[in-house]
């Protein structure tokens, strides 16, 4: 990451833009599938968990490790898997 002029803003290199859009992508994914869940009080419990890890993760990893970064993508992309699969059975009832 570069810092340009005097207010400090951050520029992102092509690398980190793609990264951060993936991750985006993927939290935003988790949210659609969240929509699903049809008890109000697990549906809240999963998004507050979502957020918790994505900040979590967002204050320990930086964009340009992007090794870890991907490791952190797929394992989410499992998680997110798992998650659907969970939401499609319990809707299936």
């Amino acid at each position: 990451m570069a810092f340009s002029g005097p207010t400090k803003k951050v520029t992102l290199t092509l690398k980190e833009f793609m990264l951060r859009q993936e991750v985006l992508k993927l939290y935003r994914s988790f949210f659609r599938i969240i929509k699903k869940i049809p008890d109000e009080t697990q549906r809240e419990e999963v998004s507050n968990w979502i957020r918790s890890d994505f900040k979590t993760y967002a204050q320990s990893c930086s964009l340009s490790d992007e090794d870890h970064v991907k490791s952190l993508l797929f394992q989410g992309g499992k998680s997110l898997n798992e998650l659907k699969q969970s939401v499609e059975l319990s809707n299936a009832k």
